[in-house]
């Protein structure tokens, strides 16, 4: 795929035709100025963008992303549309259940609505704790929240405003829960996004 071939996802028609919508567009500037608050707080030398679809969060947050940028998907179109948009940066096909990096390989890991679609959430958390040794950042969607959102557009109203790829719904307490349950993982914060949820956390020294 090409730079200049749009992929047919979701994602990136949420980051396209979604972002023309002013509220919309609010809402997301509003999510990435979250997320950059804490991206700032850590000195990163080493990054991961896990789950980078069509590289949205990177052109968000390019001001405060390291020189060199590892990133994956396990989507080959959008990683190679990313690729082809950045080849400053590496972007690979992987899947989070099984990477490929070594132990505490990055600074800092950002992974941006993507343990919302997997059967285990865990198991993935548990990769991205292990392959870094400083900060995690993730972002869910906030619930109830973001599908009564989607049923205010109209949007997925035979799911009740529920995203069909979506099989994990948390709130501001169940997901700082969820995280906190990682061994690898202390000091998880949580802070609301709406409809987003942003935490932190930091890596257990060894």
């Amino acid at each position: 795929m090409s730079a200049e071939t749009e992929p047919a996802t979701a994602n990136h028609q949420k980051y396209t035709e979604g972002a023309q919508n002013p509220v919309v567009k609010r809402l997301m500037d509003r999510l990435f100025s979250r997320v950059r608050d804490e991206m700032v707080k850590v000195d990163a030398q080493t990054y991961l963008d896990a789950g980078c679809g069509e590289g949205h969060s990177l052109e968000a947050l390019q001001d405060v992303v390291p020189p060199k940028v590892t990133g994956f998907d396990l989507n080959p179109d959008v990683v190679a549309y990313t690729q082809a948009r950045h080849p400053e940066h590496s972007f690979s096909v992987e899947n989070i259940y099984e990477l490929p990096y070594d132990d505490g390989a990055f600074d800092l890991v950002l992974c941006m609505e993507v343990l919302e679609h997997l059967d285990t959430p865990s198991r993935g958390l548990s990769e991205l704790a292990r392959v870094c040794r400083g900060t995690v950042i993730l972002t869910v969607p906030f619930e109830p929240w973001f599908q009564l959102g989607n049923l205010a557009r109209g949007k997925y109203r035979e799911q009740w405003g529920n995203h069909p790829e979506h099989v994990q719904h948390w709130g501001l307490r169940t997901f700082k829960a969820f995280v906190a349950s990682e061994p690898r993982l202390q000091g998880v914060r949580v802070r609301e996004a709406w409809p987003w949820i942003v935490a932190t956390a930091t890596v257990r020294s060894t």
